[in-house]
Formats: structure tokens, C-alpha cells, sequence
């Protein structure tokens, strides 16, 4: 008989015949979706001190919406329409989380630790990842398969983008005890490492070019693809000079800065006595 992995794998690829077949899918799909729910397997863990990306978790978060059909969903407040196979998260077995209200919405198959606290509005996706302690401000969406470590800050209108396709693809990982500011953008293929501060309005994509001024370097991605920002690290918004000018007038493009390292031992120090040193 085959194991979880190997049907959610073989299903992923091949089409779904009849509808006995799908009803016969979807029990073994629950099951996978009430593990992924309480943090039994996950789309990235650690091992070695590398990140490890599990593809088949990937494929069967996809399996899932391929197999659900649309329907009426009613929770005792409100009726929704969405995919059977993608129903809210019941946080009744969840330790001490504080779920505020006022229209945050967390999809089941998503992992909310003990002491989490999700100010509203809010939106976690299937697959995201939210380890304990961490603070999730209101305005934030936490995308698919987003992991955020322990004691985390993401501050109000920041956006922590997921990824399910393509399979291979790296999904956002914030470290334990980073600090994220307001309206920041963090988008996949970007691992911000432990105790890393991004200052209000940061964006940091795979793609994007980051200058270190305390190395004299330009960090760009690594042999993954991924955007790796340095533990410790301070990054603000900045710019860097295109090298042209447009009727007269020098053109800068947007591109983040790190402007210096924390001291591990200066754990609670704030934000703007780090700018201003």
C-alpha cells in the first residue's frame, strides 16, 4: 500500500478519473492536512543548520486544490464560498494564542505556535509556518508556505509573500527574533537570518541587490536563488545611482541598505537608537 507521500505525489501528476476516486483522495488528503496543520510536517525545516524545502508537502497543498470543488462553507458567524478542501483553522487546540477580532482570517493547514499573537485585520495561508511568541500586526498577510521563527515582530501592512509554484521554488523563511517594520514587502526566495531588523518600508525580493556599507560588499542572491540578509543585520530603505540621467536630472533606483550590525548582547535596544548611531 502506498504511503502519504507517494499518493500525494503520484496524484499531483496524474489526472483524477472518477469521482470514487477523488472521495478516496480526499480522506488521504484531510489526514495530510490535519498534519501540516499542527506543525507535524512542513514546507521548510532545519537540519544541519541548512533549510530543507519539502517539495511533496508543496505538491500536496496543490493536490488540494485540485481536488476541492466550490461550495458554500459556514462557520456559525459568517458563509463563505471557497474550495471544500480549504476550510478555516480551528484554533481550539492551539496554546494560549490571542486572535483579536476584526476580519483576520487563518486557512487550516497553516502552523500558529503557543503565545502567537494575530492582530486584525490579518491573513495566513495554508502552509505558512508561525512559531512561538511571535506578533503578527494587523494589516499583515502571511503568504503560503511563509515560515516566521520564534519571537518575531511583523509590523502593521506588511506583506510576507508565499510561493507554491514552481515546486522548486524557495519560500520566504524569517529566522527566529527578526524585527520586521511597517509596510515592509518580503517575497520569495528570501531568508532573513536571526535578529535581522528590516526598517519601515524595506522590500527585499530574490531578486533584489542589497548593499552592505559595513562590509563594503553588494550581497545578491546565492547559488539557490535565494536573497540571503546576514544575521544581526539592520537594513533600511535606500537607493543607488543608475548611472544616467533623464533631462538633466540623475535617475536612482530603490535598493536596500544595510546600514550596520546589532550587538547580540543589545536584544531589546530600539529601532530608531540603531538609525541614529
Amino acid at each position: 500500500m502506498m504511503n502519504m507521500k507517494e499518493i500525494i505525489k503520484k496524484y499531483y501528476e496524474q489526472p483524477i478519473q472518477t469521482e470514487g476516486e477523488r472521495k478516496k483522495i480526499l480522506k488521504v488528503y484531510f489526514e495530510f492536512l490535519d498534519l501540516l496543520d499542527s506543525g507535524e510536517i512542513r514546507i521548510a525545516e532545519k537540519a544541519d543548520n541548512c533549510w530543507i524545502i519539502n517539495k511533496w508537502v508543496k505538491k500536496g497543498i496543490l493536490l488540494g486544490f485540485k481536488l476541492g470543488k466550490i461550495k458554500p462553507i459556514e462557520n456559525g458567524v459568517f458563509k463563505f464560498y471557497d474550495k471544500e478542501t480549504l476550510p478555516l483553522k480551528d484554533l481550539e487546540d492551539c496554546e494560549n494564542i490571542r486572535l483579536v477580532p476584526g476580519g483576520s482570517s487563518i486557512r487550516k493547514g497553516s502552523y500558529i505556535g503557543k503565545n502567537v499573537i494575530i492582530m486584525p485585520p490579518s491573513y495566513i495561508n495554508i502552509g505558512a509556518y508561525i512559531d512561538d511568541g511571535t506578533m503578527i500586526d494587523s494589516q499583515v498577510l502571511v503568504g503560503s508556505c511563509a515560515y516566521i521563527g520564534k519571537n518575531c515582530h511583523i509590523s502593521a501592512g506588511t506583506i510576507i509573500g508565499g510561493v507554491l509554484e514552481p515546486i522548486g521554488s524557495y519560500p520566504v523563511i524569517i529566522e527566529d527574533n527578526v524585527f520586521i517594520g511597517g509596510n515592509c514587502g518580503v517575497y520569495e526566495g528570501t531568508l532573513i537570518k536571526k535578529g535581522a531588523i528590516l526598517g519601515a518600508g524595506t522590500t527585499i525580493t530574490a531578486s533584489t541587490r542589497v548593499y552592505d556599507t559595513v562590509n563594503d560588499r553588494i550581497i545578491e542572491p546565492d547559488d539557490k536563488g535565494r536573497m540571503v540578509i546576514p544575521e544581526m543585520a539592520v537594513v533600511v530603505p535606500g537607493s543607488r545611482s543608475l548611472g544616467k540621467t533623464v533631462s538633466g536630472t540623475n535617475i536612482s533606483l530603490y535598493t536596500p541598505v544595510i546600514i550596520k550590525y546589532r550587538n547580540p548582547a543589545d536584544n531589546r535596544i530600539k529601532l530608531e537608537d540603531l538609525l541614529r548611531d
